[in-house]
């Protein structure tokens, strides 16, 4: 029988807040809860509430006098749930109300029905002085916690309003198309005979993005793996590999695949690519993805590796790469607008700790790079922490390591690599350098 699907929300969001889990680890199990035809209000919810949270706790900080016990988190989530529904849908104040308010008897705390009750109807009653008293209030009027404010105020002072904006939007869903097996014009043709809405990407000449979010099922030739999606910040990395025939090409850190797959699409005739992940599990997401975009000559190019690539003795038989990608572990802070619970999740002292682990990946890699060789070092970053210094302090301690300044139109140039910051309607933040080795 099918769970409410507020009451599986709050739980969701109860077990983000309380276990530190993600919303990508979560909703799998957590639509499988629910009717069909509720999924999508279980997907709004969750995000939604993710995505405005920190504006939605200063608002409960406002309205509920005393603390909830940390047993109680399920009901704080509840209240949150009900704020979302009543400042950002469309559901009618009472049924928005009246149904939250009802998975307080479901998870056996009826303590809280009356509490729940008056706090969410006195949130509807005075809505707009609530907003207005909250518009003192930096982590209500950004949806940002307070480190991320002051983060992205400090490294990008006269963007920093244009990146909440952005953060705080919807993301546009991007197709990278399979040049193995159409164009990206015959594939808009495609598009516009089922009357799907969309435009070429700015930046990626294999990209497009729809003007809405589509089933990926009823889009052509999905399936046959004639397109695939993909943000266009992510589309950019296989150009700047200049990849060729016969190389041996890395993909470190590869799930979910889309790389890879991009990688192969971009040159059909490379020799070996190594798809490495430290996730097993991963890496069948990766197999998925790679068996999808149809590539019958790809058997026995592929090898899918379970490692990690810090212990290169685990992994790595001697052979160089002729290319490396590392898109390294990362703050992700140019994702949120997809990863909305990073603002519940990501800690300030993370960013100097993922920080040390990307300059040791880097180190370790380029011993497995080829001289004559490329390393492209990719994040969905947007902090210098973890893309500048990063590379700023590889190469002061690496002689055979030489920087190559990219000629592009997209992003800003660093010190050190490139810098895209998330855009609204276009793509997500990312930071890029190439690196050659002599």
């Amino acid at each position: 029988m099918a769970s409410d699907v507020r009451l599986v929300a709050a739980q969701t969001l109860a077990a983000i807040l309380e276990e530190g889990k993600t919303l990508a680890q979560l909703m799998p199990k957590a639509a499988d809860r629910v009717a069909p035809r509720d999924q999508p209000l279980l997907q709004e919810l969750c995000y939604g509430t993710c995505r405005w949270y920190p504006q939605l706790k200063q608002l409960y900080l406002a309205l509920v006098d005393k603390p909830l016990k940390a047993k109680d988190t399920d009901i704080e989530a509840l209240f949150y749930l009900g704020f979302y529904q009543l400042q950002f849908t469309r559901i009618a104040p009472h049924a928005a109300i009246n149904e939250t308010v009802n998975c307080a008897k479901k998870l056996k705390k009826p303590w809280a029905v009356k509490l729940l009750n008056a706090v969410l109807r006195r949130a509807q009653r005075e809505q707009e002085s609530l907003q207005q008293e909250l518009q003192q209030n930096s982590q209500a009027t950004t949806a940002h916690p307070n480190w991320l404010i002051k983060a992205i105020s400090k490294h990008w002072p006269d963007f920093a309003e244009a990146i909440f904006a952005a953060n705080n939007a919807h993301p546009p869903m991007t197709l990278r198309v399979n040049r193995a097996q159409t164009s990206r014009d015959d594939y808009q043709t495609a598009l516009a005979e089922q009357g799907i809405e969309h435009q070429a990407t700015e930046y990626s000449d294999v990209g497009i993005t729809l003007a809405q979010a589509q089933d990926t099922a009823t889009l052509p030739g999905f399936t046959q793996g004639q397109a695939s999606v993909q943000d266009e910040a992510a589309q950019l990395a296989a150009s700047l590999l200049d990849l060729k025939p016969g190389q041996r090409v890395l993909d470190a850190c590869a799930a979910p695949g889309g790389k890879t797959c991009h990688m192969l699409e971009t040159e059909p005739g490379l020799a070996r690519v190594t798809a490495l992940d430290i996730s097993a599990k991963r890496l069948t997401k990766v197999q998925e993805n790679i068996q999808r975009i149809n590539a019958d000559w790809l058997q026995g190019q592929v090898e899918l590796t379970a490692a990690d690539a810090l212990v290169l003795e685990d992994w790595f038989s001697g052979d160089q790469y002729d290319r490396i990608l590392l898109d390294a572990p990362c703050s992700a802070t140019g994702v949120i607008r997809r990863h909305p619970d990073i603002k519940l999740l990501r800690l300030a002292n993370q960013v100097e700790q993922l920080a040390t682990l990307q300059f040791e990946l880097l180190t370790a890699l380029w011993q497995t790079l080829i001289p004559g060789g490329r390393l492209v070092y990719a994040t969905c970053s947007i902090f210098p922490t973890e893309n500048t210094q990063v590379i700023e302090r590889f190469l002061q301690q690496t002689d055979d390591a030489v920087e190559h300044k990219l000629a592009v139109a997209w992003g800003m140039e660093q010190p050190a690599g490139r810098q895209l910051l998330p855009r609204q309607g276009g793509h997500d933040g990312f930071y890029y350098c190439v690196l050659d080795k002599r």
